[in-house]
C-alpha cells in the first residue's frame, strides 16, 4: 500500500507542477509598463548642482570664497583645489579684512592627531594664499580637528566633506 501512495503522490505532484507552470496571458498593464515614458513623468524638473547658484555656502566658508578639500591624512593642496584657493586669494586681496582659515578633519584618528592635521591643513592653505600675494598679517589659522564636522556619516562622502579648510572673514 505504501508503494501505491507514493506513486499517487508523485503523480499528483507532477500534475500540479505542470498546471501551475503554464504561461500566463499578457495583460494590459504589461503593455502599459513597456510603453510608458517614465523618464519624463518620474524625473521632474532638472536642478543645477551648483550650490553657489542657489545661494548656499559650502562648509562654514564666508560667501565669496570656497572651502579647500584634502585627501585622507594629507595637508597638501590637491591640483583640483588650486582654482578654489586662487578664487579665495583674489577675494582676500580685494576685501582687505582679516580671514580665519579653519583646518578640519574627518573623525578617523585620535583627537590629538586630528588637531595637528587640521593645523597643518590651515597652515598649508595660508602659505598658498601668501604665495599668491595675500597679506600674511591678515590671515590667521585655527584647527578644529574633528570637532566641527559637516556630515556625521560613516562613509567616504561624509569623510571627504569634513577634510577641508574653511575661510571665514572676521568682523
Amino acid at each position: 500500500m505504501d508503494k501505491k501512495v507514493k506513486v499517487l503522490l508523485s503523480t499528483l505532484l507532477c500534475l500540479s507542477v505542470i498546471s501551475l507552470s503554464g504561461c500566463g496571458k499578457k495583460t494590459d498593464t504589461d503593455e502599459a509598463l513597456k510603453t510608458a515614458d517614465t523618464k519624463s513623468e518620474a524625473m521632474g524638473v532638472e536642478e543645477s548642482l551648483d550650490s553657489k547658484s542657489l545661494g548656499i555656502n559650502e562648509g562654514r566658508t564666508t560667501e565669496g570664497m570656497l572651502p579647500v578639500y584634502f585627501d585622507f591624512d594629507s595637508s597638501d593642496i590637491k591640483a583640483d583645489q588650486v582654482a578654489r584657493i586662487e578664487t579665495n586669494s583674489e577675494f582676500v586681496k580685494k576685501i582687505g579684512k582679516v580671514v580665519r582659515i579653519e583646518g578640519n578633519c574627518d573623525p578617523r584618528g585620535t583627537n590629538e592627531y586630528n588637531m595637528a592635521l587640521g593645523e597643518r591643513r590651515a597652515q598649508s592653505a595660508k602659505k598658498y594664499l601668501v604665495n599668491l600675494g595675500a597679506d600674511e598679517a591678515k590671515l590667521i589659522t585655527v584647527s578644529y580637528g574633528e570637532e566641527r564636522m559637516l556630515l556625521h556619516g560613516h562613509d567616504e562622502l561624509s569623510w571627504s566633506q569634513n577634510r577641508r579648510a574653511d575661510f571665514v572673514v572676521q568682523q
